[in-house]
């Protein structure tokens, strides 16, 4: 290549006729790629979101490779949603369930084949032809595991095999004590929402095989055995709190890890996460962290009964095309080649056939093969466990405290206030809450006439009764300025006081701006009052309903605590916030 020196002296006119060959040369070459692509078969792919980004990367990798099939090729485009609600959407209206704009795919990729399943029963029930009525054909694989932090994790592999009973049922009395631990407290762990995550229902079905003592053909029988729910509820009773997304559960740790750096306020109270294995891969790599790794990594470990692997299955769909169907196949091809799989195993997955790199291994700190795999059960099966988990889940104690300041009221989003919003998305929520739940509510502003504090309890923590709840949320006024920390302080002291150990323990804040309260703006004592104690842990979880809203501050009030704060700034996005959040309990 010439110098810039000697660049500067080319002849103008030869520069001229080198630049038009060059676009003349680009142009043809262009056209050339168009015209082969221009007979390409549009295929759309819906992908979960913990793969999505990488199927897309790899969408584009095959679009421009030029492939053809049958002397045709196909054009692929990839929309992230997670399974849940591509199946719900799928079942029903695709364009107003998704929410993601684009069309009705004709290829779905799962995390795993029970969600095909429970597609089959929605089609059943809604008198439609079943859409996945197959097997199919994995892309990658993850097994679930609980992951735990290295120290706790190394000291429990020398105590031998251990089962799914054996860890996460620990007594959360006695907890570490009953494995000569006690200066390590209560045992305690996170899982998801198993109605939301493929990872939450997965778990829940292993402990009921774990219960059964099988690794197949678990029946509606096993599902009602009175030993089995026994077993499963004692699991359940040493949830920290549910989650809609297991990676908030590991970024929480990694936080809190990361904290003890930067002398940041964070706590935490879990013993363990059950997870997918990539998600400790990537957690070990700092990935779920902004590419900080964590001091102390995560170990997977995989229980003696054996567990479950969640399969990522390539599903083709009924409206597809012959064309198209063809198309699919050999993005299928195409997906499973090695260049292709090595890209899955970089994000912590084992191969289409199940097989991890020794990376995998090393990073995660397990094992090649994880032991038995379980069958997954029938869909009504699986259905009936998700009904019996409503009754066996651990029960939560929540105090939720509204804002009712001026501003709640002060601009209108359409025809309603913010206050309208946020009351009728509360009422919505709650509905989500189990009977036995125990529910308090308080307002707070500032102060008005007659108090000297600035939150007024409307409603005792008592079992929920949602018409009570939601009379209550209708006769609430608004007025005066935002006493954000005196209340969160006040109502985290309350919970304390009315402790439930049986119980999640929680409170929920909902407000639209941020501290206005002179008498008590001090942050810094606030994070300190409200630090997490292990041993009786308080969560605070926040939504932000406004522009206005002081959400980092929310932020590291709900970090604190250990709970997690929701950005509801969209009115929009408020019923999805509050689905979210009342799924943790």
């Amino acid at each position: 290549m010439a110098s810039r020196r000697t660049q500067r002296w080319l002849p103008v006119a030869f520069a001229a006729t080198v630049g038009f060959a060059l676009i003349a040369g680009s142009y043809v070459y262009v056209s050339a790629v168009a015209g082969d692509r221009g007979d390409c078969v549009a295929l759309d792919v819906v992908s979960s979101t913990e793969k999505s980004d990488l199927v897309k990367e790899l969408a584009e990798r095959y679009n421009d490779s030029r492939r053809r099939f049958g002397g045709r090729c196909a054009d692929v485009t990839v929309t992230g949603l997670t399974s849940g609600q591509a199946m719900e959407a799928l079942a029903g209206d695709w364009a107003a369930l998704s929410g993601t704009g684009s069309p009705r795919p004709q290829v779905w990729l799962p995390t795993s084949t029970l969600w095909t399943g429970q597609l089959r029963l929605l089609d059943k029930a809604a008198g439609h032809p079943e859409q996945t009525p197959g097997e199919y054909a994995s892309i990658a694989n993850s097994p679930l595991v609980i992951a735990m932090p290295a120290t706790k994790a190394r000291f429990l592999q020398q105590q031998g095999a251990l089962g799914w009973g054996d860890i996460l049922g620990m007594s959360g009395e006695k907890g570490w004590a009953e494995f000569g631990k006690p200066e390590w407290k209560r045992f305690t762990f996170g899982k998801d929402n198993p109605n939301l995550s493929t990872s939450g229902l997965a778990a829940t079905i292993a402990t009921y095989y774990a219960a059964t003592g099988t690794s197949s053909d678990l029946t509606a029988a096993d599902v009602r055995d009175p030993k089995v729910t026994r077993f499963v509820r004692q699991i359940e009773a040493n949830v920290s709190h549910y989650s809609d997304d297991v990676v908030d559960l590991l970024r929480s740790l990694a936080a809190v890890d990361l904290a003890k750096v930067d002398g940041e306020a964070a706590g935490s109270d879990l013993s363990a996460v059950v997870t997918q294995e990539e998600l400790v891969y990537l957690y070990n790599t700092g990935a779920l962290s902004n590419n900080r790794k964590p001091r102390e990594q995560l170990v997977a470990l995989y229980p003696k009964e054996g567990t479950f692997n969640l399969d990522h299955p390539y599903v083709v769909l009924p409206q597809a095309n012959d064309a198209q169907r063809a198309g699919a196949a050999d993005f299928l091809a195409f997906l499973q080649e090695a260049p292709q799989q090595r890209e899955f195993a970089a994000i912590g997955f084992r191969d289409h056939e199940q097989t991890a790199s020794d990376q995998l291994v090393q990073v995660v700190g397990g094992a090649k093969s994880p032991g038995a795999y379980f069958e997954p059960p029938s869909p009504e099966v699986v259905q009936g466990i998700k009904a019996g988990w409503e009754t066996l889940r651990k029960k939560a104690n929540i105090l939720m405290a509204v804002d009712v300041s001026g501003s709640m009221t002060a601009n209108k989003v359409g025809t309603h206030t913010r206050l309208e919003y946020a009351m009728d998305a509360a009422k919505n929520g709650i509905k989500l809450l189990n009977s036995e739940d125990r529910v308090g509510l308080w307002a707070f502003s500032a102060k008005q006439a007659g108090s000297s504090l600035p939150y007024r309890p409307q409603l005792p923590l008592s079992r929920l009764d949602d018409r009570q709840f939601g009379a209550k949320l209708d006769a609430m006024r608004s007025g005066g300025g935002t006493a954000l920390y005196t209340t969160i302080r006040a109502a985290h002291r309350h919970m304390l006081e009315n402790y439930d150990r049986t119980r999640i323990n929680a409170v929920v804040v909902l407000t639209d701006g941020e501290n206005e309260y002179p008498e008590d703006n001090d942050l810094a004592k606030l994070l300190r009052d409200i630090a997490l104690d292990p041993d009786r842990p308080v969560k605070v979880f926040c939504i932000a309903f406004d522009q206005g809203s002081d959400l980092p501050t929310l932020e590291k009030i709900a970090a604190a605590a250990a709970g997690k704060a929701f950005d509801a700034q969209d009115p929009a996005k408020i019923d999805e916030a509050f689905v979210k959040l009342l799924s943790s309990f």
